[in-house]
């Protein structure tokens, strides 16, 4: 397997700390690009379908000190901060790895004094949220905002753009983060309104299924609408991304808001209705459901449709 040199450099190993759908997913694609990945996980049976695809495992995060960049894809702000100065992170050992790219969706915050402690081993920190889930990832159709030192990003990028589609560097510290908020508030405002207007067309006596395809086939239509369309018809929301986690998300980017000063008085009305879908039982299932919320207050309840939707995601590998 070959490794992947950085501009005038010399040929780089990777390791990923987090193997759950969407660091999965993304480890997949750069093994793919034939690079040496070494995976940690806490649980070690999900590094499972890595080593399949040629992956090496790490028993401790200590390991992967060795590597040149070690990518981190993580659930939330503590456990960013946890495998990285927590017992035996990443930074605590004698050897440190040269670059860590974080891919999670953290507070500014955390991100802030994550990259205060790489700094303070002289470890380069690139922010680097996504835009997508394990199944775009896999379709080759992530997207990456990026913040940090320039000349860091410009040693990466080549990996980078081996694992996602396209890649926006937006500047230095923690701007990438507040990139990444601001498009999850907006997913949030975006599923709220599609499910709303999808509800409108069913009452009046339009099958869920021809007005999403009226929708997707007009302007307004975009591959999010398209890969969301099959869980709004045919009602499966086995999670890409859960209604707690899109509230968590809210959390943070409304906090974000409120220290800039910036209203926002529709995302805070989604925010309170993603709080009522968590109360109804949505928060470990796709976002999506909160169709069938919206569904009870028009007095309907929904049923799968069982119509065939095209997604618009075709798996690359």
């Amino acid at each position: 397997m070959q490794t992947v040199a950085g501009p005038g450099g010399p040929a780089q190993t990777l390791g990923w700390i987090g193997a759950g759908r969407m660091g999965t997913a993304m480890a997949a694609r750069a093994l793919r690009a034939g690079h040496e990945v070494k995976v940690f996980n806490r649980t070690r049976s999900k590094t499972g379908p890595l080593v399949e695809r040629g992956a090496k495992v790490a028993e401790t995060i200590g390991e992967l000190a060795d590597r040149d960049v070690v990518f981190i894809t993580v659930a939330s702000s503590d456990d960013l901060l946890k495998v990285l100065v927590g017992d035996e992170g990443l930074l605590t050992g004698s050897e440190v790895p040269r670059i860590i790219v974080d891919c999670s969706t953290v507070s500014m915050d955390a991100s802030a004094a994550a990259r205060a402690a790489a700094d303070e081993r002289l470890v380069g920190f690139l922010a680097a949220p996504v835009s997508g889930n394990p199944k775009v990832a896999r379709a080759g159709q992530l997207s990456m905002v990026v913040s940090g030192p320039r000349p860091t990003f410009e040693e990466v990028e080549t990996a980078l753009r081996h694992i996602v589609k396209e890649v926006t560097y937006v500047g230095e510290g923690e701007l990438s983060r507040l990139v990444k908020l601001c498009h999850n508030l907006h997913l949030g405002v975006v599923i709220q309104s599609l499910a709303e207007v999808t509800v409108l067309a069913q009452k009046g006596g339009v099958k869920r299924a021809d007005f999403l395809a009226f929708l997707n086939a007009s302007i307004l239509g975009s591959p999010f609408t398209r890969y969301k369309s099959p869980a709004l018809v045919n009602l499966d929301f086995e999670p890409t991304f859960t209604t707690r986690l899109l509230r968590k998300d809210f959390d943070l980017g409304l906090g974000e808001a409120r220290l800039l000063e910036s209203p926002m008085p529709v995302a805070a009305l989604v925010h309170q209705l993603l709080g009522q879908g968590i109360g109804n039982g949505l928060g470990d299932v796709d976002f999506a459901a909160v169709v069938e919320m919206i569904g009870k207050g028009a007095g309907l309840e929904l049923e799968p449709e069982n119509v065939p939707v095209a997604d618009g995601l075709d798996p690359e590998d």
